[in-house]
């Protein structure tokens, strides 16, 4: 059974470790970049109220997870969630997982206010752009990276 919540990263950072470098190893563009994440500003902002950590658990077990920015420095006045990370682990991906992981932040982002949540899809993964579209989000912006 899988279940969907919100939780601290405070309280599952460790166990969320492991799954970040698979996801790392998965998507990351530039692999001579060392994942090397600063946990300590993470966890400021989440003391501050700007972090929201969504998780899907199988049985207990981490499964997928996301985590959200709350805020905009171009728009103060409005509550706008910005996606810095999701993922489910590629074995729980054929089944409803992702999108009950996506329909559930949703709900919870629209249960606090928020008012716009900003996601980003890597190109090499457009899976998720089709699971966000279906979901009625809009493809509004494209990023483009130089390395130097």
């Amino acid at each position: 059974m899988t279940t969907y919540a919100r939780e601290t990263l405070a309280g599952m950072l460790e166990e969320l470790k492991p799954l970040l470098a698979i996801h790392w190893e998965e998507i990351a563009t530039y692999k001579d970049m060392p994942l090397d994440p600063d946990y300590p500003a993470y966890l400021t902002a989440e003391a501050r109220g700007n972090v929201r950590v969504f998780t899907a658990r199988k049985n207990g077990a981490l499964v997928g997870y996301g985590v959200f920015f709350i805020g905009n420095l171009h728009y103060r006045s409005s509550r706008i969630a910005t996606q810095d990370i999701l993922f489910v682990l590629p074995e729980h991906r054929l089944g409803r997982v992702g999108f009950g992981l996506v329909r559930f932040i949703r709900a919870q982002l629209a249960a606090d206010g928020v008012q716009l949540i900003y996601q980003h899809v890597k190109r090499a993964h457009p899976a998720l752009g089709r699971l966000l579209e279906h979901d009625g989000y809009l493809a509004v912006e494209t990023i483009y990276a130089r390395r130097l």
